[in-house]
């Protein structure tokens, strides 16, 4: 289908082609097996868990320089 002919396509006719277009690109997908999914979801919750130490770790150390420096 040309730019012209989706030009000439009414509201619902260009959402009907954007769905199929849609459909289309989801059956190209490699999707995660339940094993890799298991892992990257392990992955990213312990990462985040580590982060939010660290960040809670520096706030605590940082309020504890300023409440010493201006207390």
């Amino acid at each position: 289908m040309s730019v012209n002919s989706s030009e000439q396509l009414g509201l619902f006719g260009r959402m009907a082609l954007f769905l199929r277009q849609v459909g289309f690109e989801l059956k190209k997908v490699v999707w995660p097996t339940k094993e890799q999914l298991i892992t990257y979801t392990t992955v990213v919750i312990v990462f985040v868990t580590i982060m939010a130490l660290i960040v809670a770790g520096l706030d605590y150390v940082f309020v504890k320089l300023v409440l010493a420096v201006f207390g």
